[in-house]
C-alpha cells in the first residue's frame, strides 16, 4: 500500500469523494508554491498534484501551458520541483503528492536517480503523460522499489483491450480524462463520463478519478456521482496567472476557490 492508496481507501470507507487540485511548480515563482500547496490542503485537498514545467506540454491547454512558461522563465527544473516537495513535507507528512509531467524530464535525470530523489523528497506517485504502458516497465519497477505509484490516463477513445493493459500497469488509481481535448476545455459531457466510467469499472478494481474540464462545485459534484475523485486544475492555474503580479495573494485565493468545490462535493 502507498500513501495514495491508503488515502483513497480511507475516503471510500468514509463515502467521500477525493479532491485533487493541480498547480504547476514554480508558477509564478518558486516561493509561492509551497504556501499554495498548504493552502490547498486547508481548503479541502485530499491529494496534491504538482505539474513539472515542460516546454512542450501537448496534453495541456493554453492556461497550463502559460503556467509552464512562467515557471520555465524562472529556470524551474525537475530538481527544483523535488525541492518543493521536500519543503512541503517539512510541515505535512501525510498528504499524498503526485508529480505530473512528461517523460523527457525524468529521462534526463535518469530513472534510478529520479526515483531515489523523489522518494527522499516525499513523492508518492507519478503521471507521465507521454509514457505508453507498453514502454513503462522499467519506470514502474523503479517506482515500485520505492513504494511509489505509476498512474495512467485513460481517454474517452480508449478501447477495452487497452483499458485492460493499462489496468495491469497502473497502481494507486486510474485518471479518466473526461473529454477529447486538452486541459481547460469547456465541453465536458456528463453523460459520456458516466458511460465511460461505468465501462472502465468492468476492467479495473482501482479507484477512478476524473479530470479535465471540471471548473466549479456543481460540475465537480455531478462528476462525483460516478467517480471516486475529481481533479481540478485549469481553474486554479488560471487564478494564479491572474495574480502573477501579486503572488502573496495566491495562497488565499486558491484556498477560497477550493473550499467552494469541497463544500459542493460534501453537500
Amino acid at each position: 500500500m502507498t500513501r495514495i492508496s491508503d488515502r483513497l481507501a480511507l475516503l471510500r470507507k468514509q463515502t467521500r469523494t477525493a479532491l485533487v487540485p493541480f498547480i504547476t511548480a514554480g508558477d509564478p515563482n518558486l516561493d509561492v508554491t509551497v504556501p499554495s500547496l498548504h493552502a490547498l490542503v486547508r481548503g479541502g485537498a485530499d491529494i496534491l498534484e504538482i505539474g513539472i514545467p515542460f516546454s512542450d506540454p501537448e496534453a495541456d491547454g493554453p492556461v497550463i501551458q502559460a503556467a509552464s512558461e512562467r515557471a520555465l522563465a524562472n529556470n524551474v527544473r525537475l530538481a527544483d520541483v523535488l525541492d518543493i516537495v521536500a519543503g512541503f513535507r517539512g510541515e505535512d507528512a501525510d498528504t499524498p503528492i503526485i508529480l505530473m509531467g512528461y517523460l523527457n524530464n525524468v529521462l534526463r535525470m535518469g530513472f534510478t536517480t529520479f526515483t531515489e530523489r523523489a522518494a527522499a523528497a516525499g513523492v508518492d506517485g507519478l503521471i507521465m503523460v507521454n509514457l505508453p504502458p507498453e514502454e513503462a516497465g522499467e519506470l514502474k519497477r523503479a517506482l515500485e522499489s520505492r513504494n511509489m505509484d505509476l498512474i495512467f490516463l485513460i481517454a474517452p477513445t480508449t478501447t477495452d483491450e487497452r483499458m485492460r493493459l493499462i489496468d495491469r500497469m497502473a497502481s494507486g488509481f486510474i485518471y479518466y480524462v473526461s473529454l477529447k481535448g486538452t486541459t481547460g476545455a469547456n465541453h465536458i459531457s456528463l453523460d459520456s463520463v458516466a458511460e465511460n466510467v461505468t465501462r472502465l469499472r468492468q476492467h479495473t478494481q482501482l479507484p477512478l478519478l476524473v479530470g479535465f474540464g471540471i471548473k466549479d462545485g456543481p460540475t465537480a459534484r455531478a462528476v462525483a456521482e460516478h467517480a471516486d475523485g475529481v481533479v481540478i486544475g485549469a481553474v486554479l492555474v488560471n487564478r494564479m496567472g491572474e495574480l502573477a503580479d501579486s503572488p502573496d495573494d495566491i495562497p488565499e485565493a486558491l484556498y477560497h476557490r477550493l473550499v467552494e468545490i469541497r463544500q459542493a462535493l460534501d453537500a
